[in-house]
């Protein structure tokens, strides 16, 4: 074998690591659940590097995802469900039958259409979908619920925001911002009596609430809370960098330095901060 542009080459590749006997026995063990962990894995590494602006890990990354897909698609072949022939049969197919207005003839250059048009053509992709499977006696959940559709294997920030849009395009929504305030200054009340009573159930319960209700928060200022997080987590590694760093420096072990010592130098990892953006910010203002 021997490294290709050619996505065959690939396809071939998982097949020898796949085939009893001559192939790996890692990859031979493998099923749907037990690579299904890496799969997320690998999506996250994607974005990661999307995250950096790093075009070499980009590259790297999507490969891996790619491999991922390739892994799947050759075990579902080995199970006579599907090849990776099909996989890509039906994306084409659903791209295609998704852009009437790129595809098919029909004329608009109105996004709020286009994505009306798209939500019509998934429904019926849904019904459709539903009549293969009672075609082949395959169970289908009868409940067709608005938040059915959004996948639970979701992280749970992400996973809550969709189910808020949803419940939104029906009306079950804050009109604004500052109830939402009110709404998570309420469940912080609730979170600190469950604290109070000692009744760990109730406090992940409350927690949960409080999770959910600021998620919603920025969903209404426009701030997705899975990057704000994510942000958020940034902004802590540098920080704590900037203590160790410190700390090393001083020759000082990070477990004997303290609290009072710990949360000094993290003040002033914030006030290096404030002044690297200072001028950027002041260049804003004068522009």
């Amino acid at each position: 074998m021997q490294p290709s542009r050619d996505i065959a080459v690939l396809i071939d590749i998982m097949a020898a690591l796949r085939t009893p006997g001559t192939g790996c026995p890692w990859d031979l063990q493998q099923d749907f659940q037990s690579i299904k962990p890496y799969t997320i894995e690998e999506a996250y590494e994607v974005a990661d590097a999307i995250e950096r602006s790093d075009m070499d890990d980009l590259c790297d990354e999507l490969g891996d995802l790619l491999l991922q897909v390739v892994f799947h698609a050759r075990m579902a072949e080995e199970d006579a469900a599907f090849d990776f022939g099909e996989v890509v049969r039906a994306i084409t197919a659903k791209l295609i039958r998704r852009h009437p207005h790129v595809f098919g003839g029909q004329d608009t250059d109105d996004p709020a259409l286009v994505k009306i048009n798209w939500e019509s053509i998934k429904a019926e992709e849904k019904t459709e979908r539903a009549e293969r499977r009672r075609a082949r006696g395959q169970p289908i959940d009868e409940a067709d619920g608005l938040l059915d559709g959004v996948p639970r294997a979701l992280p749970a920030l992400t996973e809550a925001l969709k189910i808020q849009q949803k419940a939104a395009r029906v009306g079950f929504d804050w009109k604004e911002a500052g109830p939402i305030i009110d709404k998570i200054e309420e469940e912080i009340g609730e979170l600190r009596a469950a604290m109070t009573a000692g009744r760990h159930a109730a406090v992940s319960d409350e927690l949960g609430d409080v999770i959910f209700a600021v998620a919603n928060l920025g969903r209404h200022l426009d701030v997705d809370p899975e990057i704000a997080l994510r942000d958020t987590n940034a902004k802590f590694r540098r920080r704590f960098a900037h203590i160790e760093a410190s700390l090393a420096a001083e020759d000082i072990a990070i477990a004997d330095a303290g609290l009072e010592r710990m949360e000094a130098l993290w003040q002033a990892a914030k006030d290096i901060e404030r002044a690297i953006d200072a001028p950027a910010a002041d260049r804003s203002r004068s522009a």
